[in-house]
C-alpha cells in the first residue's frame, strides 16, 4: 500500500476528484494548506501598501491506495492538476505500512 499526497490549486481539485473517481478511487481526504515553492508568494497592494504574501493557498489530497493502483492515480492527478504555469504542486508516495477499518477491524488492502 501507498499514501499518495498531492497539494495543488484549489480550483484544480473539482478535476481531480472526477478523474481519480473514473479509475475508480473511492476516498479521499481533502485539507485546506498554505504554502509556497520556487515561486516564493507574490507581492500585493492593499489600501495603498505594498506587502508580500508568502503562503499562498493550496489544497493537499490524501489517498491511501494499493500498491497495483498507484501509478494510475499519479497519472490522473498530474493530468488532472496541471494548467504548466509555476505553482502546479508536487506529487508525493509514501510506503503505508497499514490500514485499518474502525468500523470492521478490516485491515491492509481491504480496509482501504
Amino acid at each position: 500500500m501507498k499514501l499518495v499526497k498531492a497539494v495543488i490549486k484549489p480550483f484544480k481539485l473539482e478535476e481531480l476528484k472526477e478523474a481519480l473517481s473514473e479509475i475508480g478511487v473511492e476516498g479521499m481526504t481533502v485539507s485546506e494548506v498554505k504554502g509556497f515553492g520556487r515561486q516564493k508568494g507574490h507581492t500585493e497592494i492593499y489600501r495603498g501598501s505594498e506587502y508580500t504574501v508568502d503562503f499562498l493557498p493550496k489544497i493537499l489530497v490524501e489517498i491511501a491506495i494499493p500498491d497495483d493502483r498507484v501509478d494510475a492515480a499519479v497519472e490522473a492527478i498530474v493530468n488532472s492538476a496541471k494548467t504548466g504555469k509555476i505553482g502546479d504542486g508536487k506529487v508525493f508516495v509514501l510506503p503505508l505500512e497499514d490500514a485499518i477499518r474502525i468500523r470492521t477491524g478490516e485491515s491492509g488492502d481491504e480496509a482501504l
